[in-house]
């Protein structure tokens, strides 16, 4: 077990470093305060990064404060981010959320979660309704710079095609595993790249593999294009 996970710990940064070779290093900036990540990565579920903006800016130009958010009226709430898509379900959800950090902290603020163990704040953040792995690991990356990887639809695919998770690992569980194979300081750079990666090459039905700097550390281009067995063990389980 131990030369596998040594084997695909070379196999993650290899691929970390093809990739920024083919779309270069990105480096880190906090994209929103704390708060505001929380529910834009809510509204952010099952939607498109065009949606998810325009139900932030019609809830933030609706409500400029949090706590007005959180104690309107939740079909206001839900009126306000229906262009983000499944409004009836992520309006409850984000009020959900603000009342729980507020009733948790005495107030709207999440500061706290740069400063205490990693996996404290990930077990703090997952308390939330609503708030899984992927949530939890994009605030804390995005927002502090903290070494979460989050996995998306994106991220799984492709990890899963190269063979370094198994195939039945859930997104939830590909996390921890992920995590453990890389060098925290390119987790951000890395996630933002799979996601350029999935969207314009290793795409969900068509991948062009032809055109991918992946193909020859790829299970899925080696068993289903070429022909031949991986040049690794299957990914951890």
């Amino acid at each position: 077990m131990a030369q596998n996970l040594e084997a695909l710990s070379a196999k993650f940064r290899f691929v970390e470093k093809a990739l920024a070779d083919t779309y270069g290093r990105v480096t880190w900036q906090r994209h929103l305060p704390p708060v505001d990540e929380l529910v834009a990565t809510i509204l952010s579920q099952a939607t498109s990064d065009t949606n998810r903006d325009k139900g932030y800016l019609a809830l933030k130009e609706r409500f400029p404060e949090w706590d007005a958010a959180m104690n309107a009226p939740a079909e206001e709430v839900v009126q306000a981010i229906r262009p983000a898509g499944l409004a009836n379900q992520k309006g409850p959800r984000i009020q959900e959320a603000l009342r729980f950090i507020y009733d948790q902290r005495g107030a709207l603020e999440l500061d706290f979660l740069a400063d205490i163990p990693l996996p404290l704040a990930k077990a703090w953040l997952t308390r939330i309704n609503g708030v899984g792995p992927k949530t939890a690991a994009i605030l804390l990356l995005f927002t502090f710079n903290r070494p979460a990887f989050p996995v998306d639809t994106h991220v799984h695919r492709i990890m899963r095609r190269l063979g370094l998770i198994g195939q039945n690992v859930s997104a939830d569980k590909a996390h921890d595993i992920l995590e453990s194979l890389g060098d925290p300081e390119g987790y951000y750079s890395f996630h933002l790249n799979l996601i350029r990666h999935g969207r314009e090459v290793c795409t969900s039905r068509t991948p062009r593999c032809a055109d991918c700097p992946l193909r020859r550390v790829c299970d899925h281009f080696q068993i289903q294009v070429a022909g031949q067995s991986p040049s690794l063990e299957s990914g951890v389980a």
